[in-house]
């Protein structure tokens, strides 16, 4: 983690904590990058130790992040960022989250407008 994620996370947890809310936001964007494998921040969390929220949000921002123009680059495309989520089930992203991600937009016809 860099030294300005590790500054403005909790600064960030701080403002939301005492929001009363239906659910534990503030824990879900602290949980947020941690990984099924481990390999994440900032707790080195893994597989069911990440609330589920947590590992849904990872491949929605993946496949919002590459299927999407950027600044820097331009889209690459939903069959790319589907592409990815498939490597890398798993071992970043929950298994049961990338099926269900899937089918949205294989079976479901989902798209991102």
């Amino acid at each position: 983690m860099s030294s300005v994620s590790s500054k403005l996370i909790p600064r960030l947890l701080n403002l939301i904590k005492n929001v009363e809310l239906p659910y534990p936001v503030a824990e879900i964007a602290y949980q947020h990058h941690e990984r099924m494998d481990g390999s994440g921040y900032p707790q080195g969390l893994s597989g069911e130790n990440i609330l589920l929220e947590a590992r849904i949000l990872p491949v929605a921002d993946v496949i919002e992040a590459m299927a999407s123009y950027r600044p820097y680059r331009p889209a690459l495309g939903i069959d790319r960022a589907l592409v990815e989520i498939m490597q890398k089930k798993g071992i970043l992203y929950d298994p049961d989250v990338v099926d269900t991600c899937l089918r949205l937009f294989t079976e479901k016809g989902f798209k991102l407008e």
